[in-house]
């Protein structure tokens, strides 16, 4: 065993962090089940699990009932997927909340890794880490800390070991193009309620929108650079199905963003800043393929304005050479 491998028989201790685990799922039958199973099966015992229904027509249920109590299931009319966490984080008892939707799934020390980390160093307001891409076919596309520059310069940091801490400096660009998805995410559930959990009425980047907010208050984050689980890339997620859409969807959330930014630290107002430009920018491509020229201008153009720069005008001319 690596000298930085957790060792899966370390004594647990009495004041260990106790992880609530929330499932959103909505007409999940068909993935909901390797979801479960890979909290389940945690080197690292869940203190709970929490399945919201989201209101599902599918045959759900019966999927649900296998796992008995080692489960537990609140079903609500549909609601989204915002709602649905917040509604399992009000119910768990547990003192850390971990997340997981309902078609993607843990490795088995994905909680270990945390818990251990949280238990020997009570400093970290928050903790993430790396995961994989895979497509439904099971094959590998990557893994997310490589394919994001601040996952990138973590790793840089890290040079060669299982964890390192982000700090103050480095949450900017940690804002601006995180690579640590919402099942990677551990958090105090104090703090999550501290901060409203995540914000409903966006139908994409709400997982955004609450890790640039909780960004606003912290200082030091666990950073595990190792894959805590899977990501699985199908045609049906709302990015792909309607890529334009969900560029609108994602603009309006980053703009929603930006007007709370006024009383972040500098550095994740900058981060937030950077991300709607992106954001505006990726609309404005999305206009472009539909043929929507003078859209897309309109799209990236009120980023000159407000971060006026070589970067924002870079952009207007990727807009205009299309």
């Amino acid at each position: 065993m690596a000298a930085d491998q957790m060792r899966a028989d370390q004594p647990r201790k009495a004041d260990a962090p106790r992880f609530s685990v929330i499932i959103p799922a909505y007409n999940s039958a068909a993935t909901l089940a390797k979801a479960v199973e890979s909290v389940i099966e945690q080197s690292w015992p869940a203190h709970e699990i929490i399945i919201i229904d989201d209101g599902s027509t599918d045959n759900i249920l019966q999927t649900v009932r296998e796992f008995g109590d080692k489960t537990r299931v609140i079903h609500q009319s549909n609601a989204g997927v915002s709602v649905a966490r917040n509604r399992g984080a009000d119910a768990a008892t547990g003192d850390w909340l971990a997340f997981l939707d309902a078609d993607d799934w843990y490795y088995p020390d994905r909680l270990r890794w945390h818990a251990e980390w949280i238990a020997s160093d009570t400093g970290l307001d928050f903790l993430t880490g790396d995961y994989e891409y895979r497509r439904e076919d099971g094959s590998l596309t990557g893994t997310s800390m490589a394919m994001h520059p601040s996952g990138r310069a973590m790793l840089e940091k890290a040079d060669g070991a299982a964890k390192v801490v982000m700090e103050t400096k480095e949450i900017e660009t940690y804002v601006a193009d995180h690579f640590g998805d919402i099942h990677t995410l551990s958090v105090p559930r104090k703090t999550f309620r501290a901060l409203g959990g995540f914000p409903s009425g966006f139908k994409v980047c709400e997982d955004v929108h609450f890790l640039s907010r909780l960004c606003a208050v912290s200082h030091r984050v666990g950073v595990i650079c190792r894959p805590l689980g899977v990501y699985l890339v199908h045609g049906s997620s709302a990015t792909r199905s309607d890529p334009l859409k969900a560029q609108e969807y994602n603009v309006q959330a980053l703009l929603d963003l930006k007007g709370l930014a006024s009383d972040f630290p500098e550095s994740v107002k900058h981060g937030v800043m950077t991300r709607l430009r992106t954001g505006r920018l990726n609309l404005g491509y999305a206009l472009v393929k539909a043929g929507r020229r003078r859209e897309a201008l309109a799209a990236v153009l009120p980023s000159l304005v407000e971060t006026p720069g070589w970067a924002s005008f870079r952009n207007i001319l990727s807009i205009l050479k299309g």
